[in-house]
């Protein structure tokens, strides 16, 4: 920890406050959550603690030989009708947890030997979660920590995160609003994610990896194509590129599939699974943009 227990504590109050007229995302629902009120998503005063434990499926510098010690939290602030963790994200499902538990979560992910604290879908439990890092600090927590989110952000809510996140990595998902609107039923989502992801990386940086091939810190981006170029990829990966950096280390995602709560919309034809060259040609729209790290090696040359 960058931060001593004391700022840390200064950081969860903070945080805490932004609850009280909820603030915590764009959507500003506004509602008390310190009376234990809802908004959008669905988690009130406690953070709701859905699983833990070692993963190995996320991105290789993340993984290493002991895996990422994966934390999901019940809730989100976004609302994707194909969501693949739709059971926990759009539902209320797992174990209210106090500060001292959540702290107790995080000690345990440690006590396992993973290479890092990975919070999923922590948005909307930041200030829980700030709480918990002031009594596991205290008790020798020393992971790197690992922000992994659906890029719908408030700047002001990831200032409070400063020199407590060592790698943010956020979803860029879509470069168009209305398909944001209509997938994910959040407005304005270009704008807010551009602006989050500015913060991120003037926090952190172009992602490092050390020597044994561990990511440890900077920003690691998400993109999952979807059919139909419905995303508008090439808009993504523009703005990586232009905006943020060229060494920005990107995950292009191919495993697209429709499940969730889709069923059918107004414009978009996502009720299909992607195909390979759809998939190609996202690759090819990325390494013209001049993204390189992160994408499979082919398409260095395709």
């Amino acid at each position: 920890m960058k931060l001593s227990t004391n700022e840390l504590r200064e950081r969860a109050n903070q945080s805490i406050a932004l609850l009280e007229e909820c603030a915590l995302c764009p959507r500003c629902c506004s509602v008390d959550r310190t009376a234990d009120d809802t908004g959008s998503c669905g988690v009130g005063r406690f953070a709701v603690l859905a699983s833990l434990g070692p993963h190995f499926g996320e991105e290789p510098p993340l993984v290493g030989s002991r895996g990422s010690g994966t934390v999901f939290f019940s809730g989100c602030n976004m609302h994707c009708s194909f969501c693949q963790n739709f059971d926990i994200s759009q539902h209320i499902r797992g174990e209210r947890v106090s500060p001292r538990e959540l702290a107790d979560a995080f000690l345990k992910i440690q006590s396992m030997g993973c290479h890092n604290l990975n919070l999923v879908t922590p948005t909307h439990v930041v200030p829980q979660i700030l709480e918990a890092f002031a009594l596991a600090a205290s008790q020798s927590f020393s992971l790197p920590i690992v922000y992994n989110c659906g890029g719908y952000e408030a700047v002001d809510t990831l200032r409070l995160l400063e020199g407590v996140v060592d790698i943010y990595m956020p979803d860029l998902k879509y470069g168009d609003d209305e398909a944001a609107l209509e997938l994910s039923g959040v407005p304005d989502y270009v704008a807010h994610s551009k602006a989050a992801l500015k913060e991120m990386w003037r926090q952190v940086g172009d992602l490092e990896i050390t020597p044994a091939g561990l990511a440890a810190s900077g920003l690691l981006v998400r993109h999952l194509v979807l059919p139909g170029n419905t995303a508008s990829s090439e808009k993504v990966y523009q703005f990586l590129s232009e905006e943020l950096s060229q060494d920005t280390y990107v995950n292009i995602m191919d495993q697209y599939r429709p499940v969730g709560s889709l069923t059918s919309t107004k414009r978009f034809s996502i009720d299909r699974f992607l195909n390979r060259e759809e998939y190609k040609a996202s690759i090819r729209e990325a390494t013209a943009a001049g993204l390189w790290r992160g994408l499979p090696a082919h398409s260095r040359t395709t």
